[in-house]
């Protein structure tokens, strides 16, 4: 690391004045460079009697009329200077000065001449509007404005939801400045502070909102007129487009999710910046610095040293390249944003420093003292063939939490402990491998010990998956947009693979649930490869999966491993991307895991999936959880209880026929579940027998029916059921109806026929004996 001082401010306009107000510390100030580097602009809120100020610096080589504007409360105060490009001249800009109030003015720097306010607008479309936070995202102003209640008494404490997100194109060409019409984002909402990225808004709370609506972050996609829902504890929530103006309602936005933000514990944020990816940096008051992408997901990096931090504690967060930079308390930390490892601790000798914007140099950081601009340059270490330090820390922080699950001791055991004591090799042998072999390309390493070399050798295969799988995903940060989505098939295929072959604990679950939710399409091409699902030539489908991936597939793990965040298990997973992609292939899914367990389980053991929940009332619950039903959803609620074979599940299948008056396939279900078991046979029988008595949809069908009457049926027992089950009329019966709906002797003539021309059990008994010659037998022929 090397510190060069660039400038020590002389060579800008009034530099002593710079100097000057840096050297104040009264209030924090912001400071804002130029896109070309030539001007500083700097905002200080001073306390009165003092005037609070926006003044720019320009360099001597391009002097011009200077720009300063002042302000006292309660006058307006400028919520935000922005940089926005002019298309007039190539790589000039304009500078937007938004007041709170609304007005804006656009200034243009001429060299020579200096600041000239090219037009001033106003933003907001109400009079009493104030806005409380502003930034620039492509062409457009984004900005959170608050509109108070109408009525001058009213309770600010029961108008919470007062302040309104909204967007406007600001065009700037030959003819002035034009600004588009207004469009809202997001109404009736609580105060956010607005952060742009190049292709999307963060909605960060403020810090005096209510606790309610301070539990998770909102991120505007303008592209697709879509929010995302996120909380830093939770990851991804909820997405929705907004195709119209009652669908951007703030309090409507959060109705299908208010039940789960109501679990999540308050945002803890004490600064928030946009990193140069396109992520939002938070850095809470613990220390910890995290980042939440633009698609709702969040990685932590780092963890700054000195504990607890004040509100009032000035942070600055900036990110140059792949590099993160952080001042705090007169300590400059480089972090590395890809492996969290801390590259270097500069304390310095002032604590009022300001982040320059580094030009055309990301390997560069640039900052603002009170003496001068310095400039920090790094450059990569020369043994770039040492593995990577996170990935050997790795090791031995896994093999922490695997030795402690399975250790009776109550000591902690940490990973020094590891690294010094010679009672665990395993982490030991894993670190010396991976130091040898996953950069041996670029340097050759040095010579393994025997016995590592025979392991090296047995994890050659694992070694390939891994660097093979970590090529891809820099492949994936790396790539354009149009080829982001294969990448993330094969990313998908292999992580669903792997996590397929390790054990499906609480963390893998819980991941497996996030990967079939971010990428449900990629997650259900990977689970038909695992499984290796495809229909035969008969059309019926098959597996060829090993029988540890079934049975984690099949596992159902207990309710408090699950938790209360929505988890649910693989087998669920799977069957809802059936319902998804593949509905027609859901019932022989179930068929097939059931023939699975069958072959595999006792039938009704504890030990396998169906001693606790049958697989089909799984299955069965995914499809009551979808949020529209259909009939459809009849039909594979129908097939799902069919498959399964089971009595109890069949018997109800027959009784959501009758109810939906299918009678052609109450009898083809009748035909074929009969065969059975003959007291399955029995009830559907009787269940029928009784519906026929009571109406005459049934009558078409009839020469089907008798067939599969039981054998062991009397006719007695035939009336009987019969008249139990006639219609009650309640006018007085007569012999003859000319409604032509009553049951007649005529159509049980046919059934009682077959059944008292069917031999009885005594005639059974009996039937050898009267079958017999008759007695005395006939005498022999005589020999002659």
């Amino acid at each position: 690391m090397k510190l060069r001082q660039v400038s020590d401010l002389s060579d800008f306009s009034r530099g002593h004045w710079l100097r000057e107000l840096l050297c104040r510390g009264e209030e924090p100030s912001h400071v804002q460079s130029s896109p070309d580097g030539q001007h500083l602009l700097l905002l200080q809120k001073s306390r009165p009697p003092t005037l609070a100020r926006v003044v720019a610096f320009q360099r001597h080589s391009i002097a011009g009329a200077d720009l300063e504007r002042s302000w006292q409360p309660p006058q307006p105060a400028p919520v935000g200077l922005l940089f926005l490009q002019s298309p007039v001249v190539v790589g000039s800009w304009v500078l937007a000065m938004v007041w709170e109030h609304g007005r804006t003015e656009i200034w243009h720097f001429v060299v020579a001449v200096g600041w000239q306010l090219l037009q001033t607008l106003e933003l907001c479309q109400g009079a009493r509007a104030r806005i409380v936070s502003v930034c620039s995202q492509g062409t457009s102003l984004v900005w959170c404005e608050e509109r108070p209640p109408l009525g001058a008494h009213s309770d600010m404490s029961k108008c919470a939801f007062r302040f309104c997100v909204c967007a406007r194109a600001l065009e700037v060409g030959e003819q002035g400045v034009r600004l588009g019409t207004v469009r809202i984002v997001l109404h009736n909402s609580p105060e956010y502070q607005v952060l742009a990225s190049p292709q999307h808004v963060f909605l960060v709370p403020a810090a005096a909102g209510f606790a309610t609506t301070s539990k998770f972050l909102l991120i505007w996609h303008p592209e697709k007129a879509k929010l995302t829902i996120t909380a830093p504890s939770a990851g991804f929530i909820h997405s929705k487009v907004l195709r119209s103006s009652s669908e951007s309602d703030f309090r409507k936005l959060l109705l299908s999710s208010v039940g789960l933000l109501s679990g999540f514990a308050p945002l803890d944020i004490h600064t928030s910046a946009v990193s140069s990816g396109g992520g939002l940096l938070l850095l809470s008051t613990k220390g910890a610095v995290n980042v939440v992408e633009p698609d709702g997901t969040q990685r932590h990096i780092f963890d700054l040293e000195g504990g607890p931090l004040a509100q009032e504690s000035p942070v600055r967060l900036k990110t140059f390249g792949s590099i993160l930079a952080c001042v705090l308390a007169g300590v400059l930390y480089l972090v590395d944003q890809n492996s969290g490892r801390l590259i270097e601790k500069v304390v310095l000798s002032m604590k009022e420093v300001h982040f320059l914007e580094s030009q055309g140099e990301e390997d560069s950081i640039q900052l603002l003292t009170q003496t001068g601009i310095y400039n920090f340059s790094f450059s990569k270490p020369e043994d770039s063939s040492r593995p990577e330090p996170c990935l050997v820390e790795m090791v031995f922080e896994e093999a922490c939490r695997y030795y402690q699950r399975r250790s009776l001791s109550s000591s902690k055991l940490t990973v020094e402990k590891l690294k010094k004591g010679g009672t665990f090799q395993a982490p030991v042998a894993l670190a010396a491998i991976l130091q040898h072999s996953l950069h041996q390309k670029q340097k050759a390493a040095r010579g393994l010990q025997d016995t590592y070399a025979k392991l090296l050798s047995t994890m050659s295969l694992e070694l390939q998956s891994y660097m093979s799988l970590e090529l891809l995903k820099t492949c994936v940060v790396c790539a354009p947009e149009s080829e982001v989505e294969s990448y993330c098939k094969e990313l998908v295929e292999q992580e669903i693979s792997r996590i397929l072959q390790s054990d499906m604990d609480k963390d893998n679950l819980a991941y497996l649930n996030s990967v079939f939710a971010s990428f449900p399409k990629a997650a259900w091409k990977a689970t038909r490869n695992c499984l290796q699902l495809q229909q035969n030539g008969d059309g019926l489908l098959v597996a060829r999966a090993t029988p540890e991936v079934w049975k984690k597939v099949l596992g159902q793990p207990q309710l408090e491993e699950v938790g209360q965040n929505g988890v649910v298990p693989l087998f669920e997973l799977i069957c809802a991307s059936f319902l998804r992609f593949k509905p027609k292939w859901l019932p022989s899914f179930v068929e097939l895991t059931q023939q699975y367990v069958s072959n595999s389980w006792a039938y009704s053991s504890k030990e396998g999936p169906e001693g606790r929940v049958p697989l089909y009332k799984r299955a069965l619950g995914v499809l009551a959880r979808k949020n529209k039903h259909s009939e459809a959803d009849d039909e594979m609620e129908l097939e799902l209880l069919l498959c399964s074979k089971r009595p109890k599940a069949v018997l109800q299948a027959l009784h959501l026929l009758i109810c939906l008056k299918r009678w052609q396939r109450v009898v083809e279900v009748a035909e074929k579940f009969s065969k059975l078991s003959p007291l399955l046979n029995k009830e559907i029988f009787t269940t029928l027998l009784a519906e026929f008595a009571q109406h005459r949809e049934l009558d078409p069908y009839l020469d089907r029916l008798w067939p599969l009457c039981p054998a062991d049926l009397t006719a007695s027992d035939i009336l009987t059921m019969v008249l139990q089950h006639l219609p009650h009329s309640q006018e007085d019966p007569v012999p003859f109806s000319s409604e032509g709906n009553q049951l007649t002797v005529g159509l049980l003539k046919p059934l009682l026929q077959r059944v008292l021309q069917r031999p009885s059990v005594q005639d059974e008994m009996y039937s050898d004996a009267l079958q017999t010659p008759s007695f005395p037998p006939p005498t022999p022929p005589r020999e002659h």
